[in-house]
């Protein structure tokens, strides 16, 4: 299994994936600041994997000073909790993980205690991540049928997650079962995170693919048989409207005119409840340089514009089903979601 982060000794080893697939190295957070930076600048990316960061970026906190008393070590956890938030604002998995880690400390105030329970907590957060993303593939396997062509978007696998994934980890579990006959995957402007880490992980389980650009869907839509468009999710609304990568919109979109099944894959701990829909989702915006150069060579030319909404909102009536680990859900959302 791909590991996108571990901790051993008091740090946070994360996997680099702005290098992969060319490089495979971990960037070492010694202190909470460290997961920050890393979240920011898209060390570690996708809202299960964040949210696994963010929970070990409050044990990194808790343990930065020799804190001599209770409300010393919880004056700064709050402080590390809303930097932590700050970082990356439309995935809700890292606040909710953010929110758990400090739910621990509220019947304890033994600081060396507290340092015990987070990182107890920490642990569980992606052990349970792992469990979620197995029962999200047995689930959303049984969607499809036998010798299948799926496209996919971004990368909601391994890397994105705890370990095993939620869109490509129901995509390899159906190629276990003999279901898959190929990946059209998406290379996903501006990161490439389709053709560098999507492509790369399913490489590792010898899963047949092949990398498309992003305009290039509709007319594999067209002329190839594509049989589901399967994506993961940063954030879903009350009502089933879904926050994912950008050009997930134009993807639902385009399968709905050709009439292929939309899928969305994601844990419980992507819901979000208190958001009655998409409208309500705060999209991140982040720089502008993101899109007017590659690998550092400018391909834009100086004094044009350039934005960068790095996600965008599928309206539920888009949406065939939500794969979460409750299982399969349905329209009506707002009531499958409540349920």
């Amino acid at each position: 299994m791909i590991t996108p982060l571990y901790w051993s000794k008091n740090k946070l080893y994360i996997l680099n994936q702005i290098e992969l697939p060319d490089k495979i190295e971990y960037v070492i957070c010694k202190n909470y600041y460290d997961v920050v930076s890393a979240i920011k600048k898209m060390v570690i990316r996708g809202a299960p994997a964040i949210g696994i960061a963010a929970a070990f970026g409050i044990v990194l906190a808790s343990r930065e000073k020799k804190f001599t008393s209770f409300q010393e070590l919880y004056k700064y956890l709050i402080q590390a909790k809303r930097d932590i938030d700050s970082s990356r604002p439309t995935a809700i998995n890292l606040t909710y993980s953010t929110n758990r880690m400090m739910s621990v400390i509220k019947k304890e105030h033994s600081v060396e205690t507290i340092k015990k329970l987070l990182e107890q907590e920490a642990q569980k957060i992606v052990s349970e991540d792992i469990e979620m993303n197995k029962k999200i593939a047995q689930f959303g396997a049984k969607l499809l049928k036998k010798n299948c062509s799926v496209l996919t978007h971004c990368n909601a696998g391994a890397l994105a997650t705890g370990g095993y994934g939620t869109a490509v980890g129901i995509i390899t579990e159906a190629y276990t079962q003999k279901k898959i006959k190929m990946v059209y995957i998406d290379e996903t402007r501006p990161y490439f995170q389709g053709a560098r880490l999507t492509a790369w992980e399913l490489k590792q389980q010898k899963v047949p693919c092949c990398v498309i650009c992003d305009n290039m869907a509709g007319y594999f839509m067209k002329t190839e048989k594509i049989d589901a468009v399967i994506v993961g999710a940063d954030r879903i609304a009350a009502n089933g409207d879904v926050a994912n990568k950008i050009g997930t919109y134009s993807l639902a979109i385009l399968a709905k005119y050709h009439k292929i099944p939309f899928y969305v894959a994601a844990p419980w701990t992507t819901v979000d409840l208190k958001t009655s829909s998409g409208d309500d989702i705060v999209i991140e915006e982040r720089a502008s340089e993101e899109i007017t150069t590659i690998y550092g060579k400018k391909i834009v030319p100086d004094g044009i514009q350039a934005r960068h909404p790095a996600f965008d909102v599928t309206p539920n009536n888009l949406i065939t089903a939500i794969i979460t680990d409750k299982g399969i859900i349905k329209s009506p959302f707002f009531k499958g979601l409540r349920n």
